[in-house]
């Protein structure tokens, strides 16, 4: 086999698993089709050594460093099917190029679907967000929304309280007595009409317009998008998925192997909540686990 561990996904989760199968003197194969979930922030944060940084320019580095060893070999472009043989996995290529290897990860993420409100998509990652984690501390004591998608929205209008004063909007959806009562205990205000657009200059956001003509002025607006997975070939290898609190979740086990013998699955795709940080480390347990079992078998 050309390849000991093909890795589809080169962000944070695949070029750590990459990183450490490296340093592991194993041939890999990173494929990537250079659109991390990341990519609409300008900054990520809560990363140790790189809190602030370009979600882009942290990959660079990465990427560059993991370049240097001479192991490793890198592809662009997407993956569009994938199988299991008895020797391993192989993994095709849109362009009819085929990668086989031994053991395999996946670590291509999620594709986030966002709620079809004007003016919405375009401030992504930057004034409409999802993680107070990540995006908190720069709105800290201005007045934040959160948009009611689910249940566990009362739970993120909550906590996204802690950063600053903090409406719900409920845009036409209904509250339970218990929900009203624990966002009370918060300090979390509830507004009830629905939501006609979202306004502000470029990507900055100024305020919430609701469809009976008034405008609350906010800074910034959390939203937890529906997800799916980015790449078809997890279900055409067989893997189980579970539903998870805001999409698909691949099953994996402590050593993050799929339902998949040999397969394993690391990043966004694999766990909830989501971080770089939860990200990388899950991509090193996947690279090391991958290791162990090139080398004892498994």
């Amino acid at each position: 086999m050309p390849h000991d561990a093909v890795i589809v996904g080169g962000a944070f989760a695949g070029l750590a698993a990459a990183t450490y199968l490296a340093r592991a003197r194993r041939r890999v194969c990173v494929i990537d089709a250079g659109q991390p979930r990341n990519r609409f922030a300008a900054a990520s944060h809560g990363f140790l050594g790189s809190d602030g940084s370009e979600p882009a320019s942290i990959l660079a580095r990465a990427r560059a460093q993991l370049a240097a060893y001479p192991s490793v070999t890198f592809v662009e472009g997407e993956a569009s099917g994938a199988s299991v043989h008895a020797d391993g996995f192989t993994v095709s290529l849109a362009n009819g190029e085929e990668i086989t290897a031994r053991k395999a990860i996946l670590a291509f993420g999620l594709r986030d679907e966002l709620p079809s409100i004007p003016g919405l998509q375009e401030r992504w990652g930057r004034t409409v967000l999802h993680c107070p984690y990540c995006h908190g501390f720069e709105f800290s004591d201005r007045p934040l929304g959160v948009l009611f998608r689910t249940p566990m929205s009362v739970h993120q209008a909550c906590l996204v309280a802690e950063w600053g004063p903090t409406t719900l909007f409920l845009n036409g959806a209904a509250l339970d007595s218990g929900s009203a009562e624990r966002l009370a205990r918060h300090g979390v205000t509830v507004e009830h009409g629905k939501v006609a657009r979202l306004i502000g200059e470029g990507s900055a956001l100024s305020g919430v317009a609701l469809e009976e003509g008034r405008v609350r002025a906010l800074a910034a607006l959390y939203v937890a998008p529906q997800s799916c997975l980015a790449s078809p070939i997890a279900g055409q290898l067989g893997v189980a998925i579970d539903d998870g609190p805001v999409g698909p979740i691949i099953r994996t086990d402590g050593d993050r192997m799929t339902s998949v013998p040999g397969l394993y699955a690391a990043g966004d795709i694999a766990r909830a909540p989501h971080s770089v940080s939860w990200a990388v480390a899950d991509g090193v347990t996947a690279g090391t686990s991958l290791h162990r079992a090139l080398v004892f078998g498994g």
